[in-house]
Parts: C-alpha cells; structure tokens; sequence
C-alpha cells in the first residue's frame, strides 16, 4: 500500500537523521520507557521519586514527557530509588 504522503516515517528518518542520531534516539526512549515502567510497577509516583532520588519532580516530568536531555548523573540518581543501574552492552544490529 501507497503511504498518501510518499514515504513512512522509517523511510524520512533516515532521509533526515544519521544512524547514529537514529541510535541515539531510539537508545533514550528505550531507557526513558524503563524508568517509567519502573516507576509505576513500584507504584512511585514522580513526587515520592523526587522524594527518593534528590530530582525535582519537575525535572522526572520533563524527563519523561522527553522534552529534555538529562545528564547522566541525573539519570543515575534516578535509577537508583527504582532499584535499577545501567549497563553496557552490546547494540543489536537489524540484519
């Protein structure tokens, strides 16, 4: 099926972004998504996390709506109320 616009989004993104911008991207919405998931199957609401991690509540809203870029000290300061740490692993590559 024809998209009506001529590309799917897939296709602009790569017209617009580098790989590695793509990476970036798709690398902080995967760990935005699980400070989320955490946070609520731990029934934490984002004021008892700034409570519990010294981040305003403000900063864990902007944060998770993505509508800023927070440093990594802020992330781990984050994570760690939640029970959670980063790792270093391998990216999976699409064949």
């Amino acid at each position: 099926m024809n998209n009506p616009l001529g590309s799917n989004w897939k296709d602009i993104r790569k017209e617009i972004f580098t790989p590695e911008e793509i990476a970036e991207s798709e690398i902080r919405v995967a760990l935005i998504g699980e400070i989320i998931k955490a946070r609520k199957e731990r029934g934490i609401s984002q004021k008892r996390l700034e409570e519990l991690s010294g981040v305003k509540q403000p900063i864990i809203a902007r944060m998770e709506k993505g509508s800023t870029s927070p440093n990594l000290g802020t992330i781990l300061k984050v994570l760690a109320p939640l029970g959670k740490s980063l790792a270093i692993v391998d990216i999976k590559k699409d064949k």
